[in-house]
């Protein structure tokens, strides 16, 4: 039975578009989750998406078609590190609350 994992890795830094800095699937995909386990960096799975970035070539930017999938697990990563965009205020009880609309 052979491993068929798949993982990519992304570099970002807050000043341009986030590029493929790895990928592999099996043996190389295990190595890049621990690389990352090991620098404290948080893991999203996501095999649709991982699908979609394997297809790039490592350096090449993610195309605009998957900026807001990639932002959701930058935003995800951000998230789990504690890190927040500056004024950002959580959200209020209220806010969080799903409201019913009797016309659904």
């Amino acid at each position: 039975m052979s491993d068929k994992r798949a993982a990519i890795a992304l570099f970002y830094d807050d000043k341009s578009v986030p590029e493929l800095t790895a990928k592999g699937v099996g043996r190389v995909a295990t190595e890049i989750i621990a690389t990352a386990k090991e620098h404290n960096i948080p893991i999203e799975e996501d095999p649709e998406l991982t699908t979609l970035l394997s297809q790039l070539d490592l350096g090449e930017k993610i195309p605009e078609e998957l900026y807001l999938a990639v932002a959701e697990v930058l935003a995800f990563a951000y998230m789990t590190l504690g890190k927040f965009p500056q004024n950002w205020k959580p959200p209020t009880e209220e806010e969080e609350t799903p409201t019913s609309d009797p016309a659904l």
